[in-house]
């Protein structure tokens, strides 16, 4: 199992971290869990109130992990103008001139896909967004994407315990795109975990984290937490190595 993907010509572990909590308290927690090995930090325009982005601005840990955030999630932010205001906005407080990693965050029925995306194409041609990903999509839209920008990364729900985007996955997979599952400890347990965990001397969280990783070498699970403690168990599941009848045990 690879344990490290590139992502905007940067390698890092396959273990990244949400942050749709953040506050501003947590500053000092987003450079401790960046020198715990924490290489890869997902935000969004609107997590806490836009607090999310700027507590990671005022971290100052950008040249250091790749930061990746989003915008256009709710009903009308698909527009083209007011991406381009949600982009500016990022970038001034994640006090950056280029973020790594830019997602449209929700494809909007009231405005297409492609228009949006040409929005976010704008910026990165000038210099202000190196890569391009998508977010909430199905295999169609994903293409759909695929025929306006290159496409870096898809982020959607997908856990053990909810696999709804396996087709997206399997798609992701074949072509190479990095695909970045969110909640992926969301409702997840089960006998056969806690015992798999227990074999492992590891967590049932551990555990569901591993599966991720061998579910396809694409993947780069992005839990959320406020701990140091568990940003250190989270990294700790690249480590773990899960046999195929204990991957065919948790999947039942």
């Amino acid at each position: 199992m690879e344990r490290e993907i590139t992502l905007g010509g940067v390698d890092v572990p396959r273990i990244g971290m949400g942050t749709n909590r953040l506050r501003p308290s947590n500053a000092g927690f987003v450079q401790e869990a960046v020198a715990a090995g924490v290489r890869f930090i997902d935000t969004a325009h609107l997590y806490s109130g836009g607090e999310s982005e700027a507590t990671i601005g005022e971290a100052g840990v950008a040249g250091e992990c790749v930061v990746a955030t989003k915008g256009g999630y709710q009903p009308g932010e698909g527009r083209p103008d007011v991406l381009r205001e949600q982009i500016e906005e990022s970038l001034r407080r994640l006090r950056t001139d280029t973020i790594a990693l830019y997602y449209l965050h929700k494809v909007h029925p009231d405005t297409p896909i492609e228009e949006s995306l040409a929005a976010i194409a704008e910026y990165r041609d000038q210099g202000k967004i190196r890569d391009i990903g998508i977010s909430n999509v199905s295999v169609e839209q994903v293409e759909r994407a695929r025929e306006v920008v290159p496409v870096a990364a898809v982020q959607n729900h997908y856990s053990l315990a909810d696999r709804q985007h396996e087709d997206v996955v399997d798609y992701c997979t074949a072509e190479g795109i990095v695909f970045v599952p969110y909640f992926p400890l969301r409702g997840v347990e089960s006998r056969e975990l806690d015992e798999v965990a227990e074999r492992h001397g590891a967590t049932a969280a551990q555990i569901a984290l591993a599966w991720l990783l061998h579910r396809s070498p694409v993947t780069l699970p992005i839990p959320g937490t406020l701990s140091l403690e568990h940003a250190r168990a989270n990294l700790a599941a690249l480590e773990i190595e899960l046999t195929d009848e204990e991957l065919e045990r948790l999947e039942r």
